[in-house]
């Protein structure tokens, strides 16, 4: 896919503070922000992250090829400088100026929240292509043009803005009229998502996660709510009326957007009743206005319910058919690595619960279809270098809800394995060694299956879900649980 700009157009357009060294006409084939990746052509954008500032690095961005610079404060290089108050806002101004504002050409869902917006992305676009609506699809595992697609690699739930406008020119220019993303907090704090013109938002839920970035629920909270905010007149937000910021998240959508809410346990526009679970899944009687409805989920859990409630509400909103949607939700089996079983006898779930809340839900389901006689077994850890509260808290669901837990590593990081399971453990009310049990390494954790599973036990291994890499200090090496599991069962 090429592209190219002329310079002139992009300094007229985002409006800089000042503009150092442009004398004459210059061709822009290419956004980066990382100089090793530039190429000839390039606008580099000096981006301050977490760990370095890009300003350090325009001379080797300017030696890899690149023709000019959009940074924050006038450098030492000498290449034309468009200086911005803050490039972290601008790069989405310019993504999306670059590729020609994509997302003006897409019906463009985002859906947000701590947990299940892969679930959610993934049953919303079987549901517009069940309903003859082509859907392209970007998140967690990466980018889809269509249901058969396979997974591009995306690096990030939401990518950077250049990476994310260049997909959705992809998408607008294979003529897909839908697109369903997942938006996480991050890229709505770093305006990744800045210039994406959305027609409907999603809340699944908030609950505690990335407090090593965000620091409080409540700057978690005003980062996810950005995407309510910036909706306009005519689109539509879904919210979860159980979730204990939904009243939050309603107060900020603007007038004039259609909304619908769907729940459990409290009054919704959409609601879930009866609701029994099995090995086979889950079943629930759905009422929305006059329409009430028996549906059967191959997906197991309360989860499930919620996510295909939040999908079916979004499919409302969107005019699509009840009974279509419906017919392919009760088809579809799951997504990778979220309560997938590997194994039968022991049964073993492989899930990506990686927070408090998640990894709640997915215990009392997996206890759900645990024979009265068999025990669930949980295997998990935390990861490294991020929100360190959540490991006493997870280990205590655990403990709480678990007849046998082996604490393991997850993604340590730079972080010392060790440190991270004390942390884990001192949620634990007694480490009594017949029931919890302590091993580092994951793969010898996971190991550990055969030795203390019998036939009827249940066990879940949480954490990395559909992951195929583990983060240590020094290096990141290819480990997949499920890959693991079935090994373990050849």
């Amino acid at each position: 896919m090429k592209v190219n700009m002329e310079l002139e157009k992009i300094i007229k357009t985002i409006n800089p503070k000042e503009v150092k060294n442009y004398a004459k006409k210059i061709d822009i084939k290419g956004i980066s922000y990382n100089s090793q990746k530039t190429k000839a052509g390039d606008i580099f954008i000096c981006l301050r992250g977490e760990y370095s500032d890009g300003h350090n690095w325009a001379k080797m961005a300017k030696e890899r090829g690149a023709v000019a610079l959009l940074c924050e404060r006038e450098l030492d290089v000498d290449m034309p400088q468009i200086i911005v108050e803050s490039t972290r806002q601008k790069i989405a101004d310019l993504s999306a100026l670059f590729y020609d504002y994509p997302t003006k050409k897409i019906n463009l869902i985002g859906v947000t929240g701590t947990n299940g917006k892969t679930t959610v992305t993934h049953l919303l676009q079987k549901i517009f292509e069940a309903n003859e609506e082509k859907c392209a699809l970007i998140g967690t595992l990466g980018y889809k043009l269509s249901c058969n697609d396979t997974y591009h690699d995306a690096k990030h739930t939401t990518p950077q803005a250049p990476e994310l406008q260049a997909t959705l020119k992809k998408i607008a220019d294979a003529q897909i009229p839908n697109t369903v993303m997942e938006v996480s907090s991050h890229a709505l704090e770093q305006n990744r998502t800045g210039n994406c013109f959305f027609n409907g938002a999603i809340l699944t839920n908030l609950t505690q996660d990335h407090l090593d970035y965000h620091i409080t629920m409540d700057n978690y909270f005003e980062a996810k709510a950005l995407l309510f905010k910036n909706l306009v007149q005519g689109s539509f937000a879904v919210i979860n009326a159980d979730d204990e910021y939904s009243s939050r998240f309603e107060a900020v959508i603007p007038s004039g957007v259609r909304v619908l809410s769907y729940g459990i346990k409290n009054k919704a526009d959409v609601m879930a009743s009866n609701i029994e679970f099995s090995t086979l899944g889950v079943s629930f009687d759905f009422e929305y206005m006059e329409e009430k409805r028996h549906i059967k989920l191959k997906m197991n859990g309360l989860f499930s319910v919620y996510n295909a409630l939040a999908a079916l509400s979004a499919s409302i909103l969107s005019n699509l058919d009840l009974n279509t949607s419906i017919k392919v939700l009760e088809q579809t089996a799951g997504v990778a690595g979220r309560f997938e079983i590997v194994n039968n006898h022991p049964m073993v779930i492989v899930d990506y619960a990686h927070t408090p809340d998640g990894l709640e839900n997915v215990l009392k389901t997996a206890r759900e279809i645990t024979p009265q006689d068999g025990n669930l077994i949980c295997i998990f850890g935390c990861g490294g270098d991020r929100d360190a509260t959540k490991r006493p808290k997870m280990g205590a669901i655990a403990d709480k809800l678990s007849d046998k837990i082996i604490v393991t590593s997850d993604n340590p990081r730079s972080e010392d394995p060790q440190q991270i399971i004390s942390d884990i453990l001192t949620g634990i009310q007694s480490i009594n060694p017949q029931r919890i049990f302590v091993e580092a390494d994951r793969g010898i954790a996971i190991s550990m299956i055969k030795k203390i599973a019998k036939e009827k036990d249940v066990v879940l291994v949480a954490g990395k879900g559909h992951e195929d890499y583990q983060i240590l200090k020094d290096r990141t090496i290819h480990f997949d649980d499920r890959e693991e599991v079935r090994n373990l069962f050849l």
